[in-house]
Formats: structure tokens, C-alpha cells, sequence
């Protein structure tokens, strides 16, 4: 039985240490990973696989330390959820990147997105000019949320695109 705590102590000591170092080095959100980030974890994967099973390289072993893994990714999760200030920690909040047709640079140079790839995201979503965007929001999860204006019936239109290529803020 000493054995399956220490995997389980060790399990849980790397989770959260990954999770604070994804944090701390903003990779707060895994849909925005580019291939570099992908042999970064792999490569990660594989350097911590010791830490957590030490010596214990059975069956039980690797069960017992991803069951304690899939238990602390869903406390927290729930901790994210019930406790605002800790989950916005933990997710960065939306950020509003143009509003009224009008591109808010600060929030642009907080994000990390240049002007050219605002322009992309927005003429993938359809619309040709920025002065046509009543709001462009990058979202939690990455992606560049646009709802634009109609001019000649003055209806709004919301597009949501998911993007091969995240983009990374923290």
C-alpha cells in the first residue's frame, strides 16, 4: 500500500507543478498550442514519467498515477468553477480587440496580436474592413469571436471561427 500513495503523492506533486509552470509561463490555454508547444509537452511527458511512478513501473503503478490525475484535473476544474477569482487566475478573461469599428491597440499589444493578424481573423470571418466590426473579442479558448453590422439592413451578424493557430496570452 506504500507504494500506491507514493505513486499517488508523487502523481499529484507534478500535476501541480505543471499546472502552476503552464500558468506562470502562459500557456493558460491547450487549444492555442503550436507543434513547438506539442514536443514541449511530449518531451515533458516523458521527463516526469519518473517523478510520478518512481520505481513502480506496473500496470497498477501507471493506473494509480493517471487516476490521480484525472481526479486533480477535475477538482480543478470544479475549483475554477466555483471560485471566480481562482478560475480567472487560472483562464485569462476575454479580451475586446476592436469595438465600434474601432481597434483598441493596448488591448492588441496585451494579447500579443499584431495588427496584420486582427485583420486576418476578421476577413476570415467575412467581413472586409474594420470599421465594419461593431465588436472583435479574442475568447478564453483563443479564438477571435466577430459581430459585425449590415450596412444596408442594419442587421447585426455573429461569426465564431475556430482557428488552426491559436493564439497565446496570459
Amino acid at each position: 500500500m506504500n507504494s500506491i500513495l507514493d505513486v499517488a503523492v508523487r502523481s499529484l506533486c507534478v500535476y501541480l507543478f505543471m499546472v502552476v509552470a503552464i500558468r506562470l509561463f502562459g500557456k493558460n490555454q491547450l487549444s492555442q498550442l503550436n507543434a513547438g508547444d506539442v514536443v514541449l509537452l511530449l518531451l515533458i511527458s516523458n521527463a516526469v514519467q519518473n517523478a510520478m511512478v518512481g520505481p513502480d513501473t506496473s500496470l497498477q503503478g501507471g493506473i494509480i498515477a493517471a487516476l490521480v490525475l484525472f481526479a486533480a484535473n477535475f477538482t480543478l476544474k470544479r475549483l475554477m468553477f466555483s471560485n471566480r477569482s481562482f478560475g480567472s487566475f487560472m483562464e485569462a478573461d476575454p479580451v475586446i480587440l476592436v469595438r465600434d469599428g474601432v481597434i483598441d491597440q493596448r488591448a492588441l499589444n496585451e494579447v500579443k496580436i499584431t495588427r496584420d493578424e486582427l485583420e486576418e481573423a476578421i476577413r476570415e470571418h467575412g467581413i472586409e474592413k474594420i470599421e465594419s466590426v461593431k465588436l472583435s473579442v479574442l475568447e478564453v479558448d483563443g479564438n477571435i469571436s466577430v459581430v459585425s453590422e449590415d450596412e444596408m439592413s442594419k442587421q447585426t451578424h455573429y461569426s465564431r471561427i475556430k482557428r488552426k493557430n491559436k493564439r497565446k496570452y496570459h
